[in-house]
C-alpha cells in the first residue's frame, strides 16, 4: 500500500464561495465594490497573501496596503471558512475506499495550516488524514517540492500519488518527481493537455478506480 497526498482548495473541497465572500467583505471594509467570484477564484492557489496581492493589482490599490488588507482578509476568512465550502462529489466515498484498502492519506496545501484543519474539521474530513502540511508549515510553499516531500515523510508508506487541481499542483508534483492525478473541475486555468499528469479525472469514482488498478 502507498501514501496518497491531496491538495485542498479546488481538489478535495470547493472553497471558492467562502474565499470570494471573505475577499469581498475585506474589499467593502476598504471602500471598494465587490469583485466577481470567478475573478477571485482565478487568484486562488498560492495562499492568501498572494491572493491579496492579486486583488491589490486588480483594484489598483497602493501596494503598501498589503499588510493591512491581508490582515483583514484573514480576519474575514477565519470567521467563516466553511459556511459555503463543500467536498466535491464522491470525495468521502473515495477517501473511505482508499483508507479501507490500506493507503495512508495526507494533505499538502498553500492555505495556512490552521485554516486548513479548521475546514477539514468542519466538513468531517480530518479523520481521513494523518498529516496536513499548510502554506505556513515550512519556509517555502508549493510549487517548491519541500512541502510535498514533508507530507510524504510524515506518512508511513512509500509515495504513490499526488492529487491536485491546478498549475501549481502539477508543477509541484513534477518538481518532486511524483506521479500526479489532475482533478479537472477545480481552479485550473490551463488546458488539461498542457499540464503534466499521470491521469485526469472529473469525479472521484474515477480516482478510486485508477488507484485500485495501481495495486
Amino acid at each position: 500500500m502507498g501514501a496518497i497526498v491531496f491538495d485542498l482548495d479546488g481538489t478535495l473541497v470547493d472553497s471558492a464561495p467562502d474565499i470570494a465572500a471573505a475577499a469581498n467583505r475585506m474589499l467593502a471594509a476598504f471602500g471598494h465594490p465587490a469583485l466577481p467570484q470567478a475573478q477571485l477564484t482565478s487568484f486562488v492557489g498560492h495562499g492568501i497573501p498572494h491572493l491579496v496581492h492579486r486583488i491589490i493589482d486588480a483594484c489598483a490599490f497602493d501596494p503598501a496596503m498589503h499588510g493591512d488588507m491581508n490582515a483583514r482578509m484573514l480576519v474575514e476568512y477565519e470567521a467563516n471558512p466553511a459556511d459555503l465550502t463543500r467536498p466535491y462529489p464522491g470525495v468521502v466515498t473515495a477517501l473511505e475506499a482508499l483508507r479501507d484498502w490500506g493507503h495512508v492519506l495526507g494533505v499538502c496545501t498553500n492555505k495556512n495550516h490552521g485554516l486548513s484543519v479548521q475546514i477539514l474539521d468542519a466538513l468531517n474530513l480530518s479523520g481521513f488524514f494523518d498529516v496536513v502540511i499548510g502554506g505556513d508549515s515550512l519556509a517555502v510553499k508549493k510549487p517548491d517540492p519541500a512541502p510535498l516531500h514533508a507530507a510524504y515523510a510524515a506518512l508511513s508508506a512509500p509515495p504513490l500519488l499526488y492529487v491536485g487541481d491546478s498549475e501549481v499542483d502539477a508543477q509541484t508534483a513534477q518538481n518532486a518527481g511524483l506521479d500526479f492525478a489532475l482533478f479537472t473541475l477545480g481552479y485550473r486555468q490551463t488546458p488539461v493537455e498542457d499540464l503534466p499528469h499521470r491521469m485526469a479525472f472529473d469525479h472521484y469514482d474515477a480516482l478510486a478506480t485508477f488507484v485500485a488498478g495501481m495495486a
